[in-house]
Parts: C-alpha cells; structure tokens; sequence
C-alpha cells in the first residue's frame, strides 16, 4: 500500500487537529506536518515535500489561493485539495484556476475527506457537484456567452465525442457514471478523459470543467 504524505493547512489550530485525528488511523495516509498560514505552508512544503496538501482558504498572512500557485510553480507535481465553506469562500475559484485538484467543504464527512486526498493522490481530481457549480454560479457574470456562430478555439481540437464527454465530466460524474450515461465502456471513457486534457492543456479534471464553463460548452444552471 503506498503511504500517502499529507500537509495541513489552516489558521485554525483545532481544525488541523481534527483533521489530524482523522487521517491518523488511515494506514495508508500520513501527516507530515502542519502550517497556520499560507507562507508557511510553502516552507513546510519545500522542506517536507508531501504528496497533498489541505489547503484552507482564507488566512493571514498569505490566503490559500496565493499559496497554491506559488506552490504548483515550484512543486508542480504536488497535489492541492482546496478547504472552504462553501457559500463564503468565493475566491476558492482562483485557486482552480491556480491548479488546485479540488474542493472540499469543511463539514465533510470524515470518510469524504479520506476518500477526497486518496482520490487526489491517484492524480484525479474531486470535482464535487454542488461545490463546483455554487462556485461557477458565482462567477457566472464573469464567464462569456457563447454568440451564435462563435466558437471558443479551445474547443475545436475536440471530437464531437470528446465534447459529450467534457459536458458529462463539468457535471462531476466519475468514470464509471459516465460510462453509463454514454453507454461506453470504463476503458474508453478514461482514454476519452485523457485526451480531453491532453488536447485543452489542463492538469485535471477540475481545470476541464472550468474551460467547459469559461468557452460557455456548459452554463452555471444548465
């Protein structure tokens, strides 16, 4: 079983512990340390290297959000799941944008904050349906109309297929639901996946939904 490294970042030292508690009975998750603010977490990460990061949102100091792009800059390959309370912390969004792998609100359930860092920790991300869509609602004043007969490019190195897929995807279906719904096999949805991120540039599945929304493929409400 691969040990997974954790960090834990929030400006609310009993929220750290809490999660602490949580993820120290797990076998496979380990805590490697903690920071209260955003600056600090990039020293803990430059020294302890984890393989995700809890990342709260709003902290003195240094917000989550400016913490996760440096972050993602200098360690690319290490994994941000972002912390919020859904309705307050609007600016979570620019840390998607920053490359963030996720959202995870912070009433979680302790088995979705376990599952969420291993989910990350594959290299997926966790695209929680009533999150993300509250998040692009909010912003939905900022995302372009599609006009009849203009067509973001981003789009046009899709299949026809490929788009199916990317619509599905921005509704936060796994794999295994998509495959369902398009009655496609689990195989060839992962590889539909892929060169869906391939071919739009992104990291994740998170960064693909926010181009759905951003090239008006997918509206807030739709």
């Amino acid at each position: 079983m691969s040990l997974v490294r954790v960090l834990l970042v929030d400006d609310q030292p009993l929220i750290r512990m809490g999660f602490r508690l949580v993820l120290d009975v797990e076998p496979d998750l380990e805590v490697v340390g903690e920071a209260g603010d955003g600056d600090a977490a990039l020293t803990q990460v430059a020294a302890l290297r984890p393989d995700v990061v809890l990342m709260d949102v709003r902290m003195p100091r240094m917000n989550g959000i400016e913490a996760t792009a440096r972050l993602l800059t200098a360690e690319p390959t290490t994994k941000v799941l972002i912390l919020t309370t859904f309705d307050l912390d609007e600016y979570a969004f620019g840390a998607l944008r920053a490359g963030a792998s996720g959202f995870l609100l912070k009433d979680a359930r302790p088995t979705e904050l376990v599952e969420a860092i291993r989910t990350v920790a594959r290299g997926d991300a966790v695209v929680a349906p009533r999150v993300t869509r509250r998040m692009l609602e909010i912003f939905a004043d900022q995302l372009p109309v599609a006009g009849a007969g203009a067509e973001d490019l981003r789009l046009t190195c899709l299949t026809a297929r490929e788009r199916e897929v990317l619509v599905v995807v921005a509704e936060g279906l796994s794999n295994a639901e998509i495959a369902q719904r398009l009655f496609l096999s689990e195989a060839t949805v992962k590889t539909h996946v892929g060169h869906v991120l391939e071919k739009l540039g992104v990291r994740d599945r998170v960064q693909a939904v926010v181009v759905a929304y951003e090239t008006g493929l997918v509206r807030p409400g739709s």
